[in-house]
């Protein structure tokens, strides 16, 4: 198998947009954080405090597909140098490793957004048992 080095650096323009996501992804919940913070602090109830402790392991989730999403990056740019230095296998071997960390990157982004998803269905099963009661 070759590996032309423009193959790693296709990478490049669908993983910056990734990290792009996953960075506004992280300022949204912590701008949420903060505000159920503040709310806390005025009114101590136990689902605020559950509601945070959620949205703690989504932002820890977020660090993480961040962190392989940008190993990604290094990885490819690492794979294109050896095939600059024409080090085909070495070059084929880090433009895999670079795939498997996106992989990576993708599968715990898929984790996160279950976790949203199955937050906001709670906090919508309340709004409607509410509505149920009037």
């Amino acid at each position: 198998m070759t590996l032309n080095i423009e193959t790693p650096a296709l990478l490049f323009s669908a993983t910056s947009l990734i990290l792009l996501a996953y960075t506004n992804r992280f300022l949204t919940i912590a701008q949420i954080v903060r505000s159920l913070k503040k709310h806390y602090d005025e009114v101590h109830t136990k689902s605020i405090l559950l509601q945070i402790k959620n949205l703690n392991l989504r932002l820890s989730l977020i660090r993480y597909m961040q962190l392989f999403g940008v190993l990604c990056l290094f990885l490819s740019v690492f794979a294109m140098l050896s095939l600059f230095l024409e080090q085909q296998t070495m070059g084929i071997y880090l433009f895999g490793a670079s795939l498997l960390t996106l992989l990576i990157s993708l599968g715990i982004s898929f984790w996160e957004i279950s976790i949203s998803v199955t937050a906001l269905r709670l906090h919508l099963s309340d709004l409607m048992e509410g509505e149920e009661e009037k």
